[in-house]
């Protein structure tokens, strides 16, 4: 299973730093079993969604150069208040360095006011023709998706609020 976790990306300062969203819904699937008398978002998926905030401030800030970037180390890593369905969580990620293969993050969601999840995040990031030119062309077609699925991300929400 893959779950996408932001929601929308309301701004961005290339190089420096992401807000998103993230409105947590009880048709998500995993709230079935986590827990069913008591839904909440799974800790591991809040982290998650400070990894993905994460990745797509390393993509606009490089013009989406590398395909891959995946989560290589978190620390500091805190849980606050629960987060139930009804409830967004507002992420901010900032980005604290970065050389060629890695960045460093430091990562926070919050929800009405109160912090549900923080982290210092390491995100290694790649490209699969790195490893094998023979993959150059998977590389192409997923830096195409993720273009498209950024610019879904930013879009402005359609009149009538929803």
């Amino acid at each position: 299973m893959r779950f996408y976790l932001v929601d929308r990306i309301l701004e961005v300062r290339p190089g420096r730093s992401l807000r998103a969203v993230k409105n947590l819904t009880l048709g998500e699937e995993y709230l079935a079993d986590h827990f069913p008398t008591f839904p909440v978002m799974p800790g591991v998926l809040m982290l998650q969604a400070l990894v993905e905030a994460g990745a797509w401030l390393l993509r606009a800030s490089d013009d989406f150069r590398h395909s891959v970037i995946v989560l290589r180390e978190a620390r500091g890593l805190k849980y606050g208040s629960f987060m139930e369905p009804g409830r967004q969580m507002s992420i901010t990620v900032e980005l604290s360095g970065q050389d060629a293969g890695s960045a460093t993050l430091k990562g926070k969601g919050e929800s009405d006011g109160q912090t549900t999840v923080s982290a210092r995040l390491t995100l290694a990031r790649y490209n699969l023709r790195d490893r094998d030119p023979a993959l150059a062309a998977v590389d192409e077609e997923l830096v195409r998706n993720l273009r498209g699925q950024y610019a879904l991300l930013r879009a402005a929400p359609a009149a009538g609020g929803h």
